[in-house]
This record gives structure tokens, sequence and C-alpha cells, in this order.
């Protein structure tokens, strides 16, 4: 038989019901190995793991679920030895756009059971933490602060909510900002967002970085000065055209390094929120991990 997979996944997560993930099983276990293990605590994905060292793990979720497996894999000294496999069955599932995988979770299957492996950048910030996707700090982090307790009763339109909310409220941050050393914002004018992209979208395929590239050693890097009201608005419109550097109050790079401090903002990282704080900063580790991609 084929690969040795340790497939893991939390049924109660995500937007996928339960035929579909026993349909991706199946397919899986038609040509594969497979141990699978529900992962619903924090410390079910390292037993796994412990319990199955000469298996590749693979994901039934999305971006946070991914994230949560590369760390832990970090953690434990081994992301040079174990491949990952990811099949998209979250709610946003954008590194799997990044990735050029199906969006379809039996499609993706077929690519964990016959793809390459493909060597992936990746996002270590100031404290350790790991950003597999996207971070962005600033009114997008705000929004999903806002939609925070919103999610039990709106469910998927909290969000949209929440951006409704923080862009009304928020007047952006002074900031200081710095990509390879350089100073692109000085904290003289406020600062409405900074994304910093590994993959090219965020929120189930807005495109924050649409160019990125996740294996080309740099992130891309995009500070939003677009504070009035009408900039804010036309700044939002453009993002989720993918067509944000065309504004005049945004600027865009490519850097190895970035810094962000000034006052405390939060930030979004692989869709998780990270409470306010008054420094950030990512490096980018260039071919730090590996993921089983498409041919």
């Amino acid at each position: 038989m084929g690969r040795r997979l340790l497939v893991m996944g939390n049924p109660a997560a995500g937007g996928a019901g339960e035929e579909q993930r026993q349909a991706v099983l199946d397919a899986l276990g038609g040509e594969a190995d497979v141990v699978v293990r529900v992962t619903e605590q924090p410390g079910d994905v390292g037993r796994a793991l412990d319990e199955h060292a000469d298996r590749v793990p693979v994901v039934l979720g999305g971006d946070g679920s991914l994230h949560t497996l590369v760390a832990e894999l970090q953690a434990r000294d081994e992301l040079a030895a174990r491949p990952v496999g990811l099949i998209p069955m979250g709610t946003g599932n954008d590194m799997a756009r990044a990735l050029g995988l199906p969006l379809d979770p039996r499609e993706a299957a077929m690519v964990v059971l016959h793809g390459r492996e493909r060597p992936m950048d990746l996002l270590v910030d100031d404290q350790g933490g790991i950003v597999v996707n996207a971070v962005h700090v600033g009114v997008g982090a705000l929004a999903s602060e806002q939609a925070a307790p919103l999610k039990p009763w709106l469910r998927r339109a909290a969000y949209a909510v929440g951006a409704l909310l923080a862009g009304v409220r928020t007047k952006g941050w002074r900031l200081r900002v710095r990509v390879d050393g350089e100073t692109v914002a000085d904290g003289r004018r406020r600062v409405l967002m900074v994304g910093v992209g590994n993959g090219t979208s965020i929120g189930g395929g807005t495109p924050l970085t649409p160019a990125a590239r996740p294996d080309d050693g740099l992130a891309d890097v995009v500070v939003s000065f677009a504070v009035s009201p009408l900039a804010r608005l036309t700044f939002g419109v453009l993002l989720r055209l993918g067509r944000q550097r065309t504004h005049a109050d945004v600027v865009t790079f490519r850097a190895r390094s970035i810094t962000v401090d000034g006052e405390p903002i939060p930030a979004n990282a692989d869709g998780e929120l990270c409470p306010a704080r008054p420094s950030h900063a990512w490096t980018v580790h260039p071919s730090a991990w590996r993921v089983i991609a498409p041919e």
C-alpha cells in the first residue's frame, strides 16, 4: 500500500459534515495505510504524533488546524523530518488556495495520496510563534475581535458585522514599520493595517497579498495609511478586489523581516486573534517545512 498516514481533525469544527469526512477517509483508506485520530483538545495533536512517529500527519481542517500541526512539529524539532498533508475542510482554507489544492476535500485527498513534497517558507515571530499563511495587524484584526462575541448568534455573518464596527470606530494607529531594516512608516502618519503574507489571501479568499508565493524566501507586505472615512471605504473595496496597491495611501514591499511597533495593536495570525501589544516582529524562515502539493 502507499503512504502511511496519520489523519487528524476535529469533526465538530470547520464547515464539513460527517458524510463528507467519511468520504475523504474512505478515499484515503483505499490507497494508503491510514490511522485516524480525533484532535479536540490542545494536547491531542502531540499525543497522536508521539504514538505514530513513522506516519505522515494529515490535517482535515483549515488554516487554524494546519497552524496547530506545524507549530507542534516545530516545537518538537520535527519540521524537517515530517512532511504534512492538508485536506481543506475549514471555513476559509486560504493556505489551500495559495497552494493550488482542490477545495473539494475528496479531490484534495487524491493530492495527499499522489502529490509531491513541496518546501514551504514559515514566518516566525519574535516570541517564537509561527505563521503559516498570513498575519495582519490593525483594522482586520480589530474586526475579528469585534466579531468574536457575535459568532454564536451570527455565525459567518459575524465577521461582516465586526468589520463594519471596526471600520466605523477605528482612526488607525501610530506605528513604526520596518521592512528588512528600512523604515517605511515612522509613526507620524496613522496606519490602518499592516498585512504580511506568505500565502495570498485571508478570510476565505480576500486577496491580501495576491502576488505572494509561499516558497520564494520572502513575505509580501502591505501597509495601508487609508484612515479617513472615504479612504477606508475605498481601501476595503480595493482589498476585496485584490487591487489595494493602486490606492494612493497603500505601499507594498517584499521582505525577509518585518517589525511593527508603537501603539498597542491586535494581530490576526492564520485566523487566530492575538491580543493587542505594542510590538510585533516576523522573520521568514525559507524552506522550513514541507507540504504534499499537486504535481
